[in-house]
């Protein structure tokens, strides 16, 4: 059975109604990146973060899955596959995919913030500062943040090395070091990559490319995995 891995980004949960981070004027709800995901918003600002990500969460708790999301559960029926995500919301797993890493963490669960590995569900939508792991820091989002390294990215880097197919979906391959994995393929791998402005993108020549939005790509991935 091939191993098909897939690579999916903020494109497909705009789709489920979910604002992309970083929009053109650098806002997301009117907050800017740096003051609500860094480090150092964190240590200036802790109280602000928390209801940045509050309503992150809450938006991302309200959102349901798309037909897009739904595609590669049902596929993974069939199929060996392999969902590589940098999103942070549940909606993958909601869909049936119960084979997903988030490289950027997870907005449904919350971590220490002295301890990393300290790792907790959030039940609800709200974090507050009240909150504490078992060492009494306060807790924090489970959320990668500008600036800092990303845990699972050596896991991830193995995973692509192992695809026969590696599909991108709703990313324009601008976050590194995530951006990188098309560059640890195996030789043979078919790469598949979707965007609506698939061929403004710099990727490698054999690449595949699909100009659709992650749900109207669907049709065309059936298509094109049948074969």
């Amino acid at each position: 059975m091939r191993k098909i891995v897939v690579f999916t980004g903020a494109g497909v949960s705009a789709e489920s109604g979910l604002q992309t981070f970083r929009g053109a004027d650098g806002l997301w709800e009117g907050y800017r990146i740096e003051n609500v995901a860094t480090p150092a918003a964190w240590h200036r600002d802790p109280e602000m973060v928390q209801h940045f990500y509050n309503l992150r969460r809450k938006a991302c708790l309200a959102a349901q899955p798309n037909a897009a999301h739904q595609y590669l559960a049902d596929l993974a029926k069939v199929e060996d596959v392999q969902i590589i995500t940098q999103n942070i919301d549940d909606l993958h797993e909601r869909a049936g995919s119960d084979r997903v890493l988030h490289l950027h963490g997870k907005i449904t669960q919350s971590q220490s913030s002295i301890d990393p590995s300290a790792v907790y569900p959030i039940i609800g939508d709200t974090l507050t500062m009240e909150d504490r792991c078992e060492r009494g820091a306060p807790l924090r989002p489970h959320v990668v943040w500008f600036g800092e390294a990303v845990p699972a990215m050596d896991e991830a880097t193995t995973i692509a090395e192992e695809a026969d197919v590696f599909i991108v979906i709703g990313t324009s391959l601008q976050v590194y070091p995530a951006a990188n994995l098309l560059y640890h393929l195996k030789s043979d791998c078919k790469l598949i990559f979707i965007d609506p402005n698939a061929t403004e993108y710099a990727v490698p020549a054999q690449t595949i490319l699909i100009e659709e939005t992650a749900v109207n790509s669907v049709p065309f991935l059936q298509n094109m995995l049948a074969k």
